[in-house]
């Protein structure tokens, strides 16, 4: 184990499983003996501030995790430059010039933990293609970490969101981006009843935005099963979200059967953020259709979230026709906000009779 002062210059290009830093002590270990202990040896050890780190597969998809400083090449591909670790608590470095990404850095993800005070202060998730100044403080990097291990670390901090502690979020966030079963389990023990609420709602978006047809299996459940509306609710958020085709179906069930009006109208809300036939459908039979008038009334207003070319001549159909003065009066609201011309003349038919 060496430890290595990197300048502030740029280092030369790693292997996507180590990360591209600068300004920093770095210590690499391989893990030989269980990452929770090696992890909590440091975080024991370890008298002033420091980050640890490692390497991890990550769910496929673009995980762009980097600053908000960015550049454009000459063929037009866009990314950051880097992330301070410490300038601001993660503000931008641009210390380092622009530089190609390298293809092998896809498919996997960076966890860091900064810890000070033998505790955990902060958790942060970046992409492999993330440049990264660690502010001179040392950086343990570990290698040959497995999965279920890092998983299983991170589930540790989740419990304290009801604490309100800033590393329970980032927790689950880099849960879900694990390409690894354990990733599915800690997510739906999350999620079960019994947990908390704040908990399992923010299970619910991982669910639907992460792991894929596992997790729309689980958001189907909930949403149909669940005895918490606040649950139900972000669950239909979470559907929203997800890729797996039968979702919109799922969405449109919730809109015409959950027992909660409330939950009703969310459902609507997202269907027409989904847009499509289906969507559409199920927001207009929702305007004739649901029993309470508030759930009408977010329908005509999901109508008016709709592309205009499916929800103009719709919100125009509604205010010529629905029984309910309510809703009509909703419509008009809506197309009198729209600005579109087929709006213009409905109000020119109407009020020139």
């Amino acid at each position: 184990m060496k430890a290595v002062l990197l300048t502030l210059a740029a280092v030369s290009l790693l292997p996507a499983q180590e990360p591209r830093l600068t300004n920093a002590k770095i210590e690499t270990r391989t893990v030989t003996s269980g990452l929770d202990r090696e992890f909590h040896a440091i975080l024991t050890s370890e008298n002033g501030a420091a980050w640890v780190g490692y390497a991890v597969r990550a769910v496929p998809g673009d995980h762009q995790m980097c600053c908000y400083s960015s550049f454009e090449d000459a063929a037009g591909n866009r990314c950051c430059r880097g992330c301070a670790l410490e300038a601001s608590r993660g503000g931008v470095t641009v210390a380092n010039a622009p530089r190609p990404i390298s293809l092998e850095s896809a498919g996997y993800i960076f966890v860091l933990f900064r810890i000070e005070q033998h505790a955990v202060d902060r958790i942060r998730t970046f992409s492999a293609d993330c440049e990264l100044d660690g502010g001179g403080l040392p950086v343990y990097w570990f290698t040959g970490v497995p999965a279920a291990e890092s998983v299983a670390l991170l589930a540790g901090f989740v419990p304290q969101i009801a604490a309100e502690h800033r590393q329970s979020a980032p927790a689950m966030a880099a849960i879900a981006l694990h390409a690894d079963p354990a990733a599915d389990q800690a997510l739906e023990r999350l999620v079960a009843p019994g947990e908390p609420d704040s908990i399992r709602e923010k299970a619910t978006f991982w669910l639907g935005s992460a792991r894929g047809r596992r997790g729309f299996e689980v958001l189907r459940r909930i949403v149909t099963e669940d005895a918490s509306d606040r649950v139900r609710e972000k669950a239909v958020f979470g559907l929203s979200v997800s890729q797996e085709p039968e979702a919109v179906a799922v969405m449109v069930g919730v809109a015409k059967n959950d027992r909660s009006s409330h939950v009703r109208g969310q459902a609507l809300f997202w269907l027409a953020h989904k847009a499509g036939e289906m969507a559409a459908a199920a927001i207009t039979e929702a305007v004739e259709n649901d029993p309470d008038t508030e759930v009408k009334k977010r329908a005509v207003f999901a109508l008016q979230q709709l592309p205009p070319d499916e929800g103009v001549p719709l919100l125009i159909q509604v205010a010529r026709t629905n029984k309910n003065p309510a809703v009509r009066k909703q419509a008009m609201f809506w197309l009198g906000q729209s600005n579109d011309p087929r709006a213009v003349r409905f109000f020119e038919e109407v009020l020139l009779k």
